[in-house]
């Protein structure tokens, strides 16, 4: 094994005519695979996109079969053992990894990308084969596949209407929220506004910017360490549809300890009344950006959001002055 990967790879101009097919027909194999992946990866909520991919992956099932039936005609029936990873300065064709985050497009963008690579790949083979009707069927090959843009729009269209393109674009855009928006900003309103008291009840109660800080740090990590994993333990995702435990709490857990961070990181100046200033300025910003984003994603009049946060976080962070001061 371990001399095998050491082994140089071959230069495709080395390679023989039965070599060439038999790479050509791996290599389709390779995208049917490919695009029955992203299909399987779309049934659930985006079944008219899968069915585009489905029927792409048919697509190359169909060359795969014609050059098979080439070489047999011409080699017999034992295919050489040469991929795509043998051979020097062949593409990769390794998948994307599939994620709540990986968009439709980024698949479509993908699967052009693989179709343009095997464009090039059947013109540089037809000119290394003297069979004329090798050559015919690779160049053909090579026209097919610059054309699956037309036959990809062609299966949309027979799959996807407006109405369905649509319902898949919600779709993606809730399981998006779902998984990273909603836990986010659930984490940031917590670390937020659940920090505000305390931090600046220790401000005002020893005018000690170090020491601020520190009780901000602390309570900042503590509440992140806590928010990411409640938010993982609460659901698995698989009835909710809420997508990966881990991402969610990643996402809980990250935006809760930035949220306390914002207005502790100002207590590292040394000056008391200059840090306090600051820190209530970014718990202003802080507190307005959480109301927009519960506008912009989570569909909340803004009246409402502002209600909510902006209200709140002022008498939380009243409290802590107040508190401090006594």
């Amino acid at each position: 094994m371990i001399l095998s990967r050491l082994r140089p790879k071959r230069r495709f101009a080395d390679l023989t005519e039965a070599e060439i097919l038999a790479l050509a027909i791996s290599s389709e194999e390779d995208d049917a695979r490919i695009y029955n992946q992203y299909a399987a990866f779309l049934r659930e909520e985006q079944p008219a996109s899968a069915e585009v991919f489905r029927g792409m992956a048919q697509e190359e099932d169909g060359h795969r079969a014609r050059l098979l039936d080439r070489f047999t005609a011409r080699f017999g029936d034992t295919l050489p053992l040469v991929r795509r990873e043998h051979v020097a300065g062949f593409p990769d064709r390794s998948p994307l990894r599939l994620n709540e985050a990986t968009s439709l497009d980024t698949l479509r963008g993908e699967a052009r990308l693989m179709e343009q690579q095997a464009e090039r790949f059947y013109r540089a083979a037809a000119k290394r084969t003297q069979d004329a009707e090798t050559r015919k069927l690779l160049g053909d090959l090579a026209d097919i596949e610059a054309g699956h843009d037309t036959l990809a729009s062609t299966l949309e269209e027979h799959h996807l209407d407006a109405d369905t393109r649509e319902t898949e674009d919600q779709a993606q855009r809730r399981r998006f929220v779902l998984t990273y928006v909603q836990p986010g900003l659930a984490g940031l309103m917590d670390g937020s506004v659940s920090t505000l008291a305390p931090i600046f009840a220790t401000a005002f109660a020893t005018q000690d910017t170090w020491t601020t800080f520190l009780v901000g740090l602390a309570a900042s990590v503590g509440a992140g360490i806590s928010m990411g994993f409640t938010e993982a333990a609460s659901d698995d995702g698989q009835l909710s549809g809420r997508g990966s435990p881990v991402k969610r709490g990643l996402a809980a857990g990250i935006m809760t300890t930035v949220g306390g961070l914002g207005h502790a990181l100002p207590y590292l100046i040394p000056h008391f009344w200059t840090a306090t200033i600051i820190a209530i300025v970014v718990v202003v910003v802080e507190l307005w950006s959480i109301a927009w984003i519960q506008k912009r994603y989570m569909g909340t009049p803004f009246w409402r959001a502002t209600l909510q946060v902006v209200v709140g976080g002022a008498l939380v962070l009243a409290a802590g002055i107040l508190i401090g001061s006594g």
